[in-house]
């Protein structure tokens, strides 16, 4: 077994050896540079699992047998984990040239000045600044519109629906309030044990994943710019009043994303999910364990129905007085240094995982959970032919309408290029989910449940 994955090694960086052009502007060019002599620094990633690891140490070797005067070393870090540790290296005077971590991060760290504006500037304009989905670049740049770091991947969440019940009922897609509503009134049929949609109710993050599309389409917001707490507003009462008229149509009791059985089961119309979802709508074997009847008393369990990814499409966005999505941006970032030639060559590494092969390569280590900021890539013949099959279920147009949901993708915690820190604790202390909790599940009045998120919000600022 050890020896197949030494030759798998090899012919993957000998395919991977051929000099690729990049995407900007169609323009063919070399991605290697010469260097004026040997250059060593560190890429701190925060894949940390081992075949993830193996997959970027191939990238690696490949770019290294390009350049055999620079020499990358490859360090895990758990997200979490990042923070404390270049807090450490920056004391020492170890900091790595290049980071992967996920825009809130680069915002905050660009804050804060560790972060090579110029450098990180120069490279998108290499790439080409028209290539990226307009969304998930707003969500790395300052309030002044310059870029901490480049966006690499992510993924989006929003309503998978079934496209042959809309069809045969005569309904719009449910891009808006008002197409949201109507097809979950019309599909909820609780007799029949069927239902209009599902969005979280349990005091968890995935209720506040689901609700942050619609207070943002409704232009609500937690904070403004300046960190003052703006969370109880009448946008925000209207998004929260819609939430709570939707999960009427939700299956019985406090629901989560476990609730995605009924859809498999065929008991469902709508659902909020990430693009974590596309395996299970595709491969039988991933879709087992939502095929029972274990985890709900009413579903009696089924067979796999390999039809049902044809039937199914997904809205990546909420219009309602915005347009607004939800999803997690993860970037590639250059870190100030103070010798040139190790930021130019990181530059020139991570222009070379922008080449097609290379970022394909580095995107099917997790089909669907990653997916490109680039735009054009989702119907790339290539991306398309993923190592689990997945992405041939849904073709190359349905996969350029998921991956359009990067040009919206919002985030509570990022306003006008600043990172509202007490933002990411209001959702740590998870107070958006439990307020849904009270108006869904316990009858609190919208003003009463609002007013006590509103408490909770001002104690973690005090």
């Amino acid at each position: 077994m050890k020896r197949l994955s030494r030759i798998m090694t090899v012919v993957l960086i000998t395919m991977l050896l051929v000099p690729f052009a990049v995407f900007a502007q169609g323009d063919t060019e070399m991605v290697t540079e010469e260097t004026t002599g040997p250059v060593a620094f560190e890429f701190w990633s925060t894949e940390t699992q081992s075949d993830r690891q193996a997959t970027i140490q191939v990238l690696i070797d490949t770019y290294e047998a390009l350049n055999p005067d620079v020499s990358i070393k490859l360090i895990p870090v758990d997200e979490n984990d990042m923070a404390a540790q270049l807090q450490t290296a920056s004391s020492a005077g170890t900091l790595p040239a290049m980071i992967e971590i996920g825009a809130e991060n680069a915002v905050a760290f660009g804050v804060d000045g560790l972060m090579n504006v110029d450098a990180t500037q120069a490279l998108i304009d290499r790439v080409g600044a028209d290539s990226f989905y307009e969304g998930a670049m707003k969500l790395v740049e300052s309030e002044d519109g310059e870029p901490y770091a480049l966006p690499y991947h992510g993924w989006v969440q929003g309503i998978w629906y079934r496209s042959d019940w809309f069809e045969e009922a005569g309904l719009e897609a449910p891009d808006t309030w008002e197409n949201i509503q109507k097809a979950a009134e019309y599909f909820y049929k609780p007799a029949e044990n069927q239902y209009g949609i599902l969005v979280g109710t349990k005091p968890e993050n995935y209720a506040e994943q689901c609700f942050t599309p619609f207070a943002m389409s409704n232009g609500a917001r937690l904070f403004d710019s300046d960190g003052n707490l703006i969370f109880n507003s009448p946008e925000m009462k209207e998004a929260v009043e819609f939430y709570a008229e939707l999960a009427k149509y939700n299956p019985p009791g406090p629901q989560t994303w476990r609730a995605r059985d009924y859809y498999l089961q065929g008991k469902m119309a709508m659902f909020f999910y990430s693009t974590y979802i596309m395996d299970d709508l595709s491969l039988a074997e991933v879709a087992a364990g939502s095929l029972t009847a274990e985890n709900f008393s009413d579903l009696a369990g089924k067979d796999f129905d390999p039809e049902l990814v044809d039937h199914t499409k997904m809205q990546p966005l909420i219009t309602n007085t915005e347009t607004a999505g939800y999803g997690v941006v993860v970037t590639m970032g250059l870190i100030n240094q103070p010798d040139e030639a190790k930021t130019q060559a990181a530059a020139d590494f991570l222009r070379y995982l922008y080449t097609p092969n290379a970022y394909i390569t580095f995107l099917h280590m997790a089909p669907g959970g990653m997916n490109p900021v680039i735009k054009g890539i989702a119907s790339n013949a290539r991306y398309q032919n993923d190592p689990k099959g997945i992405f041939k279920h849904y073709g190359p147009e349905k996969m350029a309408e998921i991956s359009e949901g990067m040009n919206d993708i919002v985030s509570f915690s990022i306003v006008d290029g600043k990172k509202i820190n007490a933002a990411t604790e209001v959702t740590t202390q998870q107070i958006i989910p439990q307020m849904l909790y009270k108006i869904t599940q316990e009858g609190m009045d919208v003003d009463a449940a609002m007013a006590w998120a509103e408490k909770e919000m001002k104690a973690l600022l005090d």
